[in-house]
């Protein structure tokens, strides 16, 4: 397993400093840094060449995070937005071969966080899975792997457990189009989760890690023990990626609903110090 941190952590906007952000996570220890889509589609020539550079510099994997916005949404019933949809996740993958990064994870196949506006799940899935083939295409000929993320309730009706992800990849039909699985989400809406690890077994290509108040591994009472051993039984060998919301205030804290400070007013070196004993913690419990 590879282990990472979405970009975000330090920060409470969602704009980033990526050259900086990328020397952070590689003094913290981690093999991945997680980037948002939305930047890598608007980033300069210039801006991914950086990007592509200190990625190498430092040997850090890049991997891409993505919430589509309503208006590239896969599953709405207008075509003229699916297709927009289409175009958005074609050229973000385009500057994601540029600079290297091969995995996309997150909701990409409707848009982040719902507004259960109209919930017709068979709608939505008759809507998006042809256009999640037409994106399974150009990820096989790019040699990117697509994760699609199982989210909660209240934040999309369309995929909400491992086995409704199942049976929607099994719809795309591609083995370029993997799942997500989040222990967020998985807290709220599976059985038992390191079950559902397992039944996701080959088909898991991406894991995002977290409390179940989103709070770093380790500082809450997630069965990480069992999810260790759930990983080793299914031979998980990917990428693992931290991905906290604990600071309140700023643009990230309204959509991810954080109410109060989950730092307890820690100071950058602190946050430093916490995110290193995280890594530590997972690799201790998963490898």
């Amino acid at each position: 397993m590879k282990f990472g941190v979405l970009y975000h952590y330090w920060g409470k906007d969602w704009a980033c400093d990526y050259i900086h952000t990328a020397h952070k996570v590689k003094e913290a220890g981690f093999d991945i840094m997680e980037i948002g889509a939305n930047h890598l589609h608007d980033m300069s020539r210039s801006e991914l060449e950086n990007l592509k550079d200190v990625s190498r510099e430092l040997n850090l994997v890049l991997t891409t995070n993505i919430g589509p916005t309503r208006e590239y949404d896969l599953s709405s019933g207008d075509p003229e937005v699916r297709k927009a949809g289409v175009r958005y996740i074609t050229e973000t993958m385009k500057n994601m071969d540029f600079v290297g990064s091969r995995d996309i994870a997150g909701a990409m196949y409707s848009f982040w966080p719902s507004d259960f506006v109209d919930t017709d799940k068979s709608a939505a899935w008759e809507h998006s899975i042809p256009e999640m083939q037409k994106i399974a295409r150009v990820a096989e000929d790019l040699g990117i792997e697509c994760s699609l993320e199982v989210l909660n309730r209240f934040e999309t009706y369309i995929l909400t457990d491992c086995k409704e992800g199942l049976e929607y990849i099994r719809r795309v039909g591609s083995g370029n189009v993997k799942l997500l699985l989040d222990t967020f989400h998985m807290n709220i809406e599976e059985d038992n989760l390191p079950n559902a690890l397992r039944l996701a077994g080959d088909k898991l290509g991406h894991f995002h890690v977290g409390e179940g108040n989103r709070k770093l591994p380790g500082m809450g009472s997630m069965p990480w023990d069992e999810m260790g051993r759930a990983l080793r039984d299914i031979r998980y060998s990917k990428s693992v990626v931290i991905e906290p919301f604990m600071r309140c205030g700023g643009e990230i804290a309204k959509p991810i609903h954080i109410w109060r400070d989950l730092t307890e007013g820690a100071d950058e070196a602190t946050m430093d110090r916490n995110l290193r004993k995280s890594l530590a913690f997972l690799k201790d419990k998963f490898n």
